[in-house]
């Protein structure tokens, strides 16, 4: 047994923790784990996704093998644990790339599929379990699944984005996207308004594959909305990028770093610096994807209370007057957020039947653990509900259950499919088991 969190680290707790060594003893390792468990990646997920509290928790890394790699056609075949950063690191060189990416390439693979993940690109790639071909699925009833979009499409659905519930995922096949190298030009447009956000978007959308905005939600939030709209496509330049030092946070800090006025403070900074900027910039992919990578241990900023992750999106047809209504709820609040990120998603058939993402807008915050942060959500979720949208259950730590149940349609379908061995403490805490 020992302590695992989320990233978050708003609660640690202990686990009985199950090595799975490779692929060869799934099967024994799987009817051998006492009931109920989980499988756990690399932890990246905020909330209670990743947790299964005084349960059984399979310890994926280990599951860290290649299996297969065209580099004629692009498809990779590898193991649940493998991280998105190994993918990138064996691939890159012969000129492969993944074509969704969410904001870490520290996340798995199988974690990647489990929560459906998207990145800045949706109107191109939609979400990553879009560019999954294939995948196994290893069961606590004994069932050993391959599934595709073609091949048992059923089980496919309920697996991309259904949060681990549906089995262990053991292995995937993936299909990468050609690109010239590891460089994006990169523009930064500033604005000062939400209208100004949405013409960005809309314009850029249509020339750019790679968009997505930082606001700052400690101005007023009153039509004054300001931030920083990023668009980047992939340099037609193939010279290798530089090794990149990670640094690291080494200690827990006693209190949270960020408050109402260092907020104030960066992103007075963060916005004077950006605007400023004019014209294009080339810079190493991993800057532009990945920027918080580069500190291993960011999360620590917020202390050992921790963080929560808020991120919904809502749709297309009211997203106007509904994230100005977000934004001006948290506005009041003064629970500001460094890492407040504003983007679309284009109309795109879900591939999984709990995938997030639908036509309309997204909004993602991290706010620290102290007291009247819960509060502030409900009265998030109520806008969100009102507006016909829904949270993101891959961060989230706290959302009822009726709100999770109001905002996928397709619930009941997807319940069938879960593995009864299988739960986590956000399976019980939006499913009650």
């Amino acid at each position: 047994m020992r302590v695992v969190s989320s990233w978050g680290r708003t609660r640690r707790v202990l686990h009985d923790i199950v090595p799975v060594p490779d692929r060869s003893s799934l099967a024994e390792v799987v009817r051998g784990t006492p009931q109920p468990a989980l499988a756990f990646g690399n932890g990246r997920s905020y909330g209670d996704v990743c947790l299964n509290s005084g349960h059984s928790l399979w310890a994926m890394r280990g599951l860290d093998r290649f299996i297969d790699f065209d580099a004629s056609t692009g498809l990779l075949a590898c193991e649940a644990g493998v991280l998105l950063k190994e993918v990138v690191e064996l691939a890159l060189p012969h000129g492969w790339f993944l074509p969704v990416t969410p904001g870490t390439q520290l996340a798995t693979v199988g974690g990647a599929i489990a929560n459906d993940v998207h990145g800045k690109n949706h109107h191109r790639h939609g979400t990553f379990g879009e560019n999954v071909e294939q995948l196994r699925l290893v069961r606590t009833d004994g069932m050993d699944i391959e599934c595709a979009r073609d091949v048992r499409p059923e089980w496919f659905a309920a697996t991309v984005g259904g949060m681990g519930l549906t089995g262990m995922i053991a292995s995937a096949i993936l299909r990468l996207r050609r690109v010239p190298g590891p460089w994006i030009d990169s523009q930064s447009h500033a604005f000062a308004s939400l209208a100004e956000f949405f013409e960005l978007s809309a314009s850029l959308s249509r020339s750019a594959e790679y968009n997505v905005a930082w606001i700052d939600c400690a101005t007023d939030a009153n039509g004054a909305t300001r931030g920083i709209f990023f668009s980047g496509d992939h340099a037609e330049d193939g010279t290798p990028a530089s090794p990149r030092a990670d640094r690291r946070l080494p200690i827990d800090l006693p209190f949270s770093l960020v408050n109402g006025w260092s907020v104030k403070a960066f992103n007075s900074a963060y916005f004077a610096r950006h605007s400023r900027a004019s014209g294009p910039t080339r810079e190493d992919y991993r800057a532009f994807f990945y920027p918080l990578d580069n500190l291993l241990e960011w999360n620590r900023l917020y202390g050992k209370a921790g963080f929560y992750q808020y991120q919904c999106v809502v749709p297309r047809e009211v997203e106007s007057d509904a994230t100005q209504a977000l934004l001006r709820a948290i506005a009041r609040s003064r629970q500001g957020s460094f890492l407040a990120v504003l983007k679309t998603f284009d109309d795109r058939a879900p591939v999984g039947l709990l995938s997030f993402p639908c036509a309309g807008t997204t909004l993602a915050l991290d706010f620290p653990n102290r007291p009247g942060v819960v509060d502030l959500f409900r009265e998030l979720d109520a806008i969100v509900a009102e507006a016909g949208g829904r949270v993101y259950a891959a961060k989230d730590a706290s959302a009822p259950r009726q709100m999770f149940e109001r905002s996928f349609p397709k619930l009941g379908e997807f319940v069938a499919y879960r593995d009864p061995g299988i739960a986590s403490d956000m399976s019980r805490r939006l499913f009650g088991h």
